[in-house]
């Protein structure tokens, strides 16, 4: 058939699953919570009622259940964009492919897309243990670039691009935003910001070790250009998801302020008070 993905495309398992979610269509709901931590996954769908589906292949770690009469899934993605091209177009994948077929399907499923993590701020002025909602976002490690048909502009990057000082990272600058049409959810987080996703923890986040960064004014710079904080897979979550049809937002529990050099207490109590509360809300 013409339009029929090759096998070398589309690379299934032997049991019919994508390749490396090692997920059938019928194991995720439409409404979605990634997570970056395996170890993350469990401690979400514990709050779930009850528990359908639980498979994992590397890093990617899935559960399926019920909360609250609503049928929800969590998914880790492992660390970085790298990990999010993969999760994005395997889950578009079940969603939108006739998989016994290989055969894009005619209509489109559009899916609901949560990112739940943690985040650095680079506005001396944002608390630690608050929630930050990503609207605008850039993208620092050049992924969308691959993808022909990406385009995105607005009044954030606009001007982002025309005060960036730094004109061997530039070309790598791609921008997205949120699904405004899901933002309700969590409409009373304390802060709606604007997010730097990084392609690394070290010198990309403005840390020395043994190597220096390119200068230590960076984090500084991005926050008189607009960025509340920084994280590691947000533009392509939204990219993405622009691009594929999904609806996308990111909330973050703030729990580090490097500009003041402030890191949360009890990181691991940050963690489950952003899992509450992101559950809390995520079933209208």
């Amino acid at each position: 058939m013409l339009n029929q993905l090759a096998a070398s495309e589309l690379v299934l398992n032997d049991d019919g699953s994508v390749y490396h979610l090692n997920l059938l269509p019928e194991d995720i709901a439409e409404k979605i919570i990634l997570v970056g931590d395996p170890d993350r996954v469990s401690k979400v769908s514990k709050y779930f009622d009850t528990i359908e589906i639980r498979k994992n292949k590397r890093e990617f770690y899935t559960h399926t259940g019920i909360l609250r009469g609503e049928r929800i899934t969590v998914m880790s993605t492992g660390i970085g964009t790298e990990n999010i091209d993969i999760v994005m177009n395997e889950l578009d994948a079940l969603a939108n492919i006739d998989l016994k077929n290989k055969e894009i399907k005619s209509e489109k499923k559009s899916l609901q897309l949560f990112r739940t993590g943690t985040c650095g701020s680079v506005n001396p002025d944002v608390e630690v243990n608050q929630m930050l909602v990503t609207q605008n976002v850039v993208g620092l490690d050049g992924l969308m670039h691959f993808y022909r048909d990406y385009h995105f502009e607005n009044d954030f990057s606009k001007n982002f691009l025309e005060k960036f000082p730094y004109e061997n990272i530039k070309p790598m600058l791609y921008f997205s935003n949120w699904a405004e049409e899901i933002s309700d959810y969590y409409k009373d987080a304390k802060y709606h910001g604007n997010t730097a996703t990084f392609p690394g923890f070290y010198a990309p986040q403005g840390r020395q070790l043994r190597l220096r960064a390119v200068d230590d004014k960076f984090l500084e710079t991005l926050n008189e250009l607009g960025v509340t904080n920084f994280e590691m897979e947000t533009s392509a979550i939204y990219g993405l998801s622009k691009l594929l049809g999904h609806k996308a937002l990111t909330v973050n529990c703030v729990i580090a302020n490097r500009r003041r050099g402030e890191f949360a207490a009890d990181h691991h109590a940050s963690e489950k008070m952003m899992i509450e509360w992101v559950l809390e809300r995520i079933v209208l």
